[in-house]
């Protein structure tokens, strides 16, 4: 009988309140989880998902801050077959009205010149290889992105 291959999905959850202080934490607290699961702080994959955690995590205490209620960040370390693994970062709010324009393919338009806000987006398509906004029942959404992992980390 052939022998089944091992895949081994890793998975950080953790709620925050929705404030400056929980986006920071999650950052923080996301960057601690990669470096246990071998990502060291400052590396490419540390640095990079810490920069889409921060805007991810900021959006969900800015717009997506339903009073009373929190936002989810969850981390998955998910294996790849014939590419490297990925991972994947999901922040959930429950905020349903307010949604990032789509279609997620693209970058999010340009903010005006002199506008103090709307460049997180951006930043997020610019860093994730895919990134997309999904329904979360019964309330609220989830705005995922995607990073391929180096070869070396599978």
């Amino acid at each position: 009988m052939p022998v089944q291959p091992t895949v081994a999905v890793r998975m950080f959850m953790q709620r925050f309140s929705a404030t400056p202080r929980g986006a920071r934490l999650a950052r923080h607290l996301a960057v601690q989880q990669l470096d246990v699961w071998g990502f060291p702080y400052g590396g490419e994959v540390s640095d990079t998902a810490a920069a889409i955690v921060g805007e991810l995590a900021a959006n969900a205490a800015t717009h997506g801050r339903v009073p009373g209620r929190d936002f989810e960040l969850r981390l998955l370390k998910l294996p790849g077959s014939a590419r490297p693994g990925t991972l994947r970062i999901e922040v959930a709010d429950t905020r349903t009205e307010r949604r990032p324009p789509a279609p997620w393919t693209l970058a999010p338009p340009a903010p005006a010149p002199d506008s103090e806000s709307g460049r997180g987006l951006i930043l997020v398509a610019a860093l994730a290889t895919c990134w997309n906004v999904l329904d979360r029942p019964p309330v609220g959404k989830i705005v995922r992105a995607d990073l391929d992992l180096p070869e070396s980390r599978r």
